[in-house]
């Protein structure tokens, strides 16, 4: 119960449990995160914002949540050790696979949505079957990655791996071509960054049957 009060009002989980100075650090986090959030929109656009969002804001506010959980079941809980949990269950992995899921069902709404939209791959934009494959590969290894990333499945990592260095050389094919632009650079540097993290998590991925602790 406890972490759900949290997921709604940052804090109000840990407040629940009678741990004030908890559930004042939560909420002045999230608060500050919001903040931030909304002068980056106002500055850098949507965009920026929504990449902020994912990147930061929805972290903290499933950390903050998952806090509020592990208060409940121990009084020993603190947001140090909940941060010890995340790492050591390896939940930040997880966590990116549900990125990877998200991106998948938005990646299929804008095929859907936009018909005519083409994914520009090596500096063209295959059209017909082409085209259609080109297209469904995103939201396929979307959802392929993200799941594995999930159940912390070695394959994924595999996978994203190769997923990433195909989309770095086409991100740079695509940037020789056509030159700067602030979405291209974006995706870029994200990429470089997402995949040294990932890389350096590897050890979290384990054979079928390893595993990782659950919860």
């Amino acid at each position: 119960m406890a972490a759900v009060f949290s997921s709604v009002v940052p804090g109000s989980g840990q407040a629940l449990r009678g741990r004030i100075p908890q559930a004042a650090i939560a909420f002045l986090i999230s608060a500050a995160l919001l903040g931030c959030t909304w002068l980056i929109e106002r500055a850098h656009g949507g965009g920026a914002a929504v990449l902020f969002l994912m990147l930061l804001v929805l972290p903290w506010w499933a950390i903050q949540s998952y806090d509020a959980w592990l208060t409940a079941q121990s009084p020993e809980a603190g947001l140090g050790q909940t941060l010890k949990v995340i790492w050591v269950r390896a939940h930040d992995v997880r966590y990116l696979g549900a990125l990877f899921l998200l991106t998948a069902l938005t990646d299929l709404y804008i095929i859907v949505a936009n018909p005519a939209y083409s994914l520009t791959v090596f500096c063209t934009k295959p059209a017909g079957l082409l085209g259609a494959l080109a297209k469904a590969q995103s939201p396929t290894l979307h959802t392929l990655i993200g799941y594995g990333f999930m159940r912390l499945r070695r394959w994924s990592l595999l996978l994203y791996l190769a997923y990433a260095a195909f989309g770095l050389l086409n991100g740079t094919a695509n940037y020789a071509c056509f030159g700067y632009g602030r979405v291209r650079t974006v995706f870029l540097v994200t990429l470089i960054a997402f995949t040294a993290y990932v890389f350096w998590r590897r050890r979290c991925f384990t054979a079928p049957r390893a595993g990782y602790p659950g919860l």
